[in-house]
């Protein structure tokens, strides 16, 4: 869900325009709209691509980003509601397991979902550091692809990414546009700590 406080990051082509909470970054991004400007808004943590409707007005926009819930119930209109308890943000999904791994869960206090939200839990408490790292690397891919997809040594860029080599990755990165290489180095910085 979009929320007005969310980090983002907004670029004009490959220069970075603004940083910081999206309700600021929007106004920014939609001045950049307005002058005819290719632009494109990045979340911080994620670096997946935001969708703002930057062609409406400025105080439409805003009202937009004010009402996250407003968006929210836009999104579950349109969607088809599910099982699960949306009020306490539980999400059904599909998982696949053999007949023994479904024997072993029903088994479990609490059942299937009580046991599979412990085992989840207790995984991420066993490998933070990890967990940080595939976080970053993911952020850093995401945002390197759709930013330098086209640029020299952006394939190495990626191996280097992904191996934690930050020699090859700044290497590799060297020619990009500083703007597009600096926050592809920030949002990848944790992929190179061990």
């Amino acid at each position: 869900m979009i929320h007005p406080t969310l980090r983002c990051t907004a670029f004009a082509g490959p220069r970075r325009i603004a940083s910081g909470e999206l309700r600021h970054v929007a106004l920014k991004a939609r001045q950049a709209f307005d002058a005819g400007k290719p632009v494109r808004v990045f979340e911080d943590a994620s670096g997946m691509p935001v969708a703002l409707p930057l062609a409406l007005p400025a105080g439409e926009l805003l009202r937009w980003l004010a009402d996250p819930l407003a968006t929210a119930v836009q999104d579950a209109q349109a969607a088809p509601r599910g099982p699960g308890r949306p009020k306490l943000g539980v999400v059904a999904r599909e998982v696949t397991l053999l007949p023994g791994h479904w024997d072993w869960l029903a088994a479990q206090p609490g059942g299937a979902s009580v046991a599979l939200r412990a085992l989840v839990d207790a995984a991420r408490h066993v490998a933070p550091e990890g967990d940080r790292r595939r976080a970053a690397q993911e952020a850093g891919y995401r945002f390197m692809q759709a930013m330098a997809g086209d640029q020299a040594g952006f394939a190495g860029a990626c191996r280097a990414l992904f191996a934690g080599d930050i020699g090859a990755f700044e290497e590799h990165c060297a020619t990009w546009p500083d703007d597009v290489r600096e926050h592809a180095g920030l949002l990848a910085a944790d992929a190179f700590h061990h």
